[in-house]
């Protein structure tokens, strides 16, 4: 692949401070330097480079989406999502991971799978070619107990192959099932700790015994794997720290001591809290029968409020909160995933840098790649975002694909800046993007 230089754009590295002008030199899938200059100086072209004029647009990491359904096909029920034929389950799932890398986000981190191993074939087709998306990591079905979130086995068809999620019941039923996805190669293993009120379980009660999550996290650890959980309930977000799995999904309900116990552990979890899912599901899903009515009865309501009471007192404790709303329901669809940037500042009080930063330099981490991923910086791979405008004035511009200008990958451009001759003009004003060989 052709060295890549961006030059005259405003770059925000991932580091926390102030956007500076600068230059950015890609070479193959790296950043090989970051520059910086006066606005309007101009790098002296590099032989054989491909030269980006950003004209004071903003150069920022590619995002990481912390909280990912492929196979979520924006539908209202869990039924409807799982009993979607195979074949057209894989050509969603493609479809919907070259959403996402549209849309800027070039890492995801998968939180579930509707069938055993879409997740895991998704992540090997992207990587080795055969369709287009974000770097994944592939995560197992919701694993439940009878009765439990995603067992929507029916009395008279109880086979449990049909079944949203995996179902267990004991610990040797959970080490089988561990070492199952384990075989299918998923990067996650993913819990149902805690129930969800539309499905009938509510959100504060919790449906595993001590002995089977121990058993999850041990079998999961003897084979390499990581652990995320379904976790709304106080009894199960305290599970999540005394037994060291390390995502949390949720965490709606946090006492005051499983606080404590989170801001102890803080560098050791990550917290993605899928507000997306309650704020639509509280407002913006009558269409599908959930009227406010129904879903302040469900317990929704409640539940939003001590959500967003959770993550504020998550943030001020410094415990990290990352993007990813559940997306892949009816009223959360695919692609808008970028509201959650807008929800962590209006409604959790995050400053913008915060925001972005969640989505940017956390995500490295949160990918299990801290050291190369994430930032603007030398020797980082080269998930980069050319934005025309800047979201730390407005953190909105981010769910606007028109405004990204560009996104690349790994050092290829999956979507490469507009071919368009003109002047550079200030920043502040719709960007005219130069590009040309060298």
């Amino acid at each position: 692949m052709a060295d890549v230089l961006f030059t005259n754009v405003r770059i925000f590295d991932g580091g926390g401070e102030t956007p500076f002008t600068g230059d950015v030199l890609v070479s193959g899938n790296r950043i090989s330097r970051v520059v910086k200059t006066a606005y309007g100086q101009r790098t002296p072209p590099i032989a054989g480079a491909t030269v980006i004029d950003g004209a004071g647009a903003f150069l920022m990491p590619g995002m990481v989406e912390a909280h990912t359904h492929f196979s979520w096909n924006d539908q209202p029920t869990l039924d409807s999502i799982q009993r979607m034929p195979p074949e057209e389950h894989i050509l969603w799932c493609a479809q919907v991971a070259k959403t996402y890398l549209d849309m800027g986000w070039t890492s995801c981190v998968g939180a579930a799978t509707a069938k055993p191993r879409l997740d895991v074939v998704i992540r090997n087709a992207i990587n080795d070619g055969t369709i287009v998306g974000p770097r994944y990591l592939a995560a197992s079905q919701e694993i439940t107990v009878p009765g439990g979130l995603g067992d929507t086995t029916a009395p008279h068809l109880p086979q449990h192959e049909f079944a949203f999620g995996a179902i267990v019941s004991g610990g040797e039923e959970m080490r089988r099932c561990v070492r199952m996805f384990a075989k299918y190669g998923v990067d996650t293993l993913k819990i149902n700790l805690s129930g969800e009120s539309i499905t009938g379980m509510p959100s504060e009660m919790s449906q595993f015994t001590e002995d089977e999550i121990a058993v999850c996290v041990d079998e999961a650890k003897r084979w390499g794997k990581r652990v995320a959980a379904h976790a709304r309930s106080t009894w199960s977000i305290k599970q999540c720290i005394k037994r060291g799995i390390e995502v949390i999904y949720h965490a709606s309900f946090a006492d005051e001591e499983a606080l404590d116990l989170l801001e102890a552990h803080k560098f050791e979890h990550f917290v993605a809290p899928g507000l997306a899912w309650l704020i639509n599901t509280v407002h913006h899903a009558s269409a599908w029968g959930l009227t406010p009515d129904v879903t302040r009865k469900m317990g929704y309501h409640r539940e939003l409020e001590a959500a967003i009471e959770s993550m504020k007192a998550m943030r001020r404790r410094g415990i990290r909160i990352l993007p990813g709303g559940d997306y892949g329901f009816a009223w959360t669809p695919h692609g808008t995933n970028a509201k959650d940037l807008e929800t962590f500042v209006k409604v959790l009080g995050m400053s913008t840098m915060e925001a972005l930063l969640s989505a940017t330099a956390w995500g490295g981490p949160m990918m299990r790649m801290g050291k190369v991923l994430g930032y603007i910086r030398e020797g980082y791979l080269a998930d980069i975002l050319l934005v025309d405008g800047d979201p730390l004035a407005d953190i909105t511009v981010l769910q606007d694909k028109k405004r990204i200008l560009a996104v690349m990958k790994d050092g290829e451009f999956h979507r490469a800046p507009p071919l368009r001759q003109g002047a550079a003009v200030r920043h502040g004003a719709p960007a005219t993007i130069n590009r040309w060989a060298a």
